[in-house]
């Protein structure tokens, strides 16, 4: 990292003793980088153009720094199981800065043996360079945003890469990194089973051990957003949705990619993402960088923390208070138990009964037994599970619960 003119003194936030203790969870670190060369017309996070900004980029990799360093103040000692840097893009970080954010983390918890260190990039030959310094900084699993291995569907995505370019970037880091997991978007408009398969199957022979493909969602206030309601294209329907679905999981399975989530596929258990694992298992993790969500459990009670969304708003409050929070907040139980459920439900294992008391939810409810009959959800050893089926309808299912429930 260059030399930068903020000077940020460390300013940590009064821990509350009573509610830390023995026994805490596991902890995830996920680092929010804002930067992006292009914005995408269907993206809805919380991104901001890179160019004009590097004397800002260097200001916020010392603010997250710091603020890793004050939020271990509250959460005290714990076991570090992952540290995910997603943005953004953050493969446009200066290498030096994510191994000072990757010592940091190391530091500040203690990291279990199997720690993992993802960061997501972008498949362009220039970050596809950099990608042996982003492992000399420390991260062993590369998340490779491919999107299509179809140049006429990259366009439309409005990618900065093209199909050839995406396989080279794959390539390079699967010879870079120990993991290797690849996004696809598909539900295209128009987009036909058969074609989908086939850009299935050249995505799992790129030596990959996981993929995460995403059904396209049009997000409200998007580019996509707009296009949509000025007719320029429409979305596939609800059926059609479904076909691609079933397609995707058809041919992974037989790939040898195992659905773990919705929307996850790995060849085996230790391919899985142990950082998105932490979310959908309800353990705790500390949010950094513009627009980070934490969840700290201390004491049985859940906060809920949102750092500032824009990258001089974060800095100057790390400036200011050691922390980039906008907003610190304990959940309700109910509102804890219904997080549990909407991320529970997404994996394979399901969610144990027992973290869903608050919401008065139990094997013999109406609505879980009901939901069962239909085949949409199954009651395992102490634990609800959406069914494959359950799976293909799970806002609905996830819905029903809810509103049946406390």
């Amino acid at each position: 990292m260059g030399a930068s003119a903020l000077s940020l003194p460390v300013r940590t936030p009064t821990p509350d003793s009573s509610r830390q203790g023995e026994g805490a969870s596991p902890l995830g670190v996920y680092v929010h980088w804002p930067y992006c060369a292009r914005i995408c017309p269907y993206c809805d996070f919380n991104v901001f153009r890179a160019r004009g900004r590097e004397a800002e980029a260097d200001d916020l990799a010392r603010a997250i720094v710091a603020d890793l360093a004050a939020q271990r103040e509250l959460t005290g000692p714990r076991d570090l199981v992952s540290i995910f840097f997603g943005g953004g893009t953050p493969s446009l970080m200066d290498p030096a800065a994510v191994a000072d954010i990757v010592a940091t983390a190391r530091r500040l918890w203690t990291p279990r043996d199997n720690l993992e260190v993802s960061l997501e990039a972008n498949p362009t030959d220039a970050e596809a360079d950099r990608f042996a310094a982003l492992a000399d900084a420390g991260v062993n699993r590369l998340s490779l945003g491919l999107q299509s291995l179809d140049d006429a569907a990259l366009k439309f995505l409005g990618r900065n890469h093209d199909a050839a370019e995406g396989r080279r970037a794959a390539e390079a880091a699967a010879r870079a990194f120990p993991r290797l997991s690849v996004d696809l978007i598909y539900a295209l408009p128009d987009q036909a089973p058969d074609a989908w398969a086939a850009e299935l199957k050249a995505a799992a022979a790129l030596g990959a051990e996981h993929v995460s493909p995403y059904q396209l969602t049009i997000e409200a206030g998007t580019a996509f957003d707009r296009a949509v309601r000025r007719g320029l294209f429409a979305p596939p329907g609800d059926e059609a949705g479904a076909d691609l679905y079933d397609t995707t999981q058809a041919v992974l399975e037989a790939a040898g990619f195992h659905a773990y989530e919705v929307s996850n596929h790995a060849k085996g258990e230790a391919a899985r993402s142990r950082h998105n694992l932490v979310y959908w298992k309800g353990w705790d993790y500390v949010g950094a960088g513009p627009g980070a969500h934490g969840r700290i459990t201390l004491a049985g009670a859940r906060d809920a923390t949102e750092a500032a969304d824009r990258p001089a708003d974060y800095i100057r409050r790390v400036g200011e208070t050691g922390v980039g929070f906008a907003s610190r907040e304990t959940l309700t139980p109910v509102e804890a138990a219904e997080e549990r459920l909407l991320s529970g439900l997404r994996i394979a294992d399901g969610v144990p009964f027992a973290d869903l008391a608050a919401l008065r939810l139990e094997p013999g409810h109406p609505a879980v037994q009901g939901l069962a009959g239909l085949g949409l959800v199954a009651v395992d050893a102490g634990r609800l599970k959406a069914t494959p089926a359950g799976r293909r309808v799970l806002d609905r299912v996830t819905a029903e619960l809810i509103l049946s429930g406390a």
